[in-house]
């Protein structure tokens, strides 16, 4: 493959969760190469280590048995979960006697190595390090059995397949996404259609109106480009990326100015929309929590309940992704059962939250 994957496309991806065209290329590449090395082998059967039984098995499990019929090709789907099973029961066999030698590690300790391997790209001598920091005596011989046994490679190797979601998450802060939705207004010209164009912060959840306009134009366009990337208070500032679809009025003028201001724009495959997952999520919450319930005249009143909306949504409104916490805010205090409770009202009552009182 000579082209290289970009890696806003690839980070794109990841967003959504799903794989991207070039990706399912590569694996039916690697499919078709396992066959082929199949019918090198012709009938007779593979034989596996435990060691190669074990990678396997760790891998399969994280798929699944419905996508291992369509990958699997060197032993069938049922075999590589037997083997998953075995693990797990071999983890817990505590019928046979102790082996002479030193006594098994204790399975918290296990645990927390396991943890270190896959939450970094630390060596052997490296966990053994953080180990002894928190109480922990092990030699880097055990630390190397231990991860053997859970199917994780050493340290060059995985250092190679740094993964996207460890990447994504190292530049969580610096993408945002962007996306259109309409509402349909009734006006002295009768319904008239109008466009919402919104940003959202990925790793915050932060979401700012960019415009409201009945009429999309390429000029319209750049000027919402201009406003958030404003010196002193657009809200892109400290971006590298923004996610978007391929609408046409994401026009190369409008990429163009984000360009400038070092954001590079990231264009979705076609037909992905789950691809621009947390945008999608915004507009389903604002419709079905608030524009869905009212009929609006008027652009003054349509910007009134946006603008309403949002407020609630940045400042009160709990959100599942952060762990049903209010977007900025850390965890509440524990209260004791005395409190009182107060609720806060928008747009008439449609949209409320809670809040405990001062004592």
């Amino acid at each position: 493959m000579n082209q290289m994957v970009k890696p806003w496309q690839m980070l794109a991806v990841i967003v959504g969760g799903l794989l991207n065209e070039q990706q399912q290329l590569i694996i039916e590449y690697l499919r078709e190469e396992n066959r082929v090395l199949r019918e090198q082998f012709g009938k007779r059967r593979l034989k596996f280590t435990d060691k190669q039984r074990r990678r396997l098995a760790v891998r399969a499990k994280r798929l699944g048995r419905r996508a291992l019929r369509d990958v699997c090709s060197i032993v069938t789907p049922a075999t590589l979960l037997r083997w998953h099973r075995q693990l797990i029961a071999r983890k817990y066999d505590g019928s046979t006697k102790r082996k002479p030698g030193r006594p098994r590690v204790m399975e918290h300790i296990r645990t927390l190595v396991v943890q270190m391997a896959t939450d970094n790209n630390w060596g052997y001598e490296r966990i053994v390090g953080e180990l002894k920091v928190l109480g922990h005596r092990m030699s880097s011989s055990t630390v190397a059995n231990i991860l053997h046994e859970h199917g994780i490679e050493p340290a060059p190797e995985r250092m190679k397949r740094t993964t996207w979601r460890k990447f994504l998450k190292t530049h969580w802060s610096m993408i945002a996404a962007t996306d259109f939705f309409t509402v349909e207004v009734w006006t002295s010209k009768g319904l008239t259609r109008y466009w919402v164009l919104f940003v959202i912060e990925l790793e915050s959840r932060r979401v700012e109106v960019a415009g409201i306009t009945s009429k999309l134009s390429d000029v319209w366009m750049q000027q919402i480009a201009r406003n958030l990337t404003d010196v002193f208070d657009g809200f892109l500032l400290g971006k590298r990326f923004l996610i978007h679809d391929r609408d046409p009025m994401f026009t190369m003028a409008f990429q163009r100015l984000l360009s400038e201001s070092g954001i590079g724009c990231v264009k979705l495959p076609p037909r992905s929309p789950n691809l621009n997952a947390y945008a999608e999520r915004f507009v389903l919450s604002i419709k079905s929590e608030c524009l869905d319930h009212m009929i609006l005249f008027g652009e003054r009143q349509l910007r009134h309940v946006i603008a309403a909306y949002v407020e609630h949504y940045n400042a009160d409104r709990p959100h599942q992704g952060l762990n049903n916490l209010r977007i900025g805010k850390p965890s509440p205090p524990e209260y004791g059962p005395a409190t009182e409770v107060g609720c806060s009202e928008r747009l008439g009552g449609l949209l409320r939250s809670y809040h405990r009182k001062a004592v």
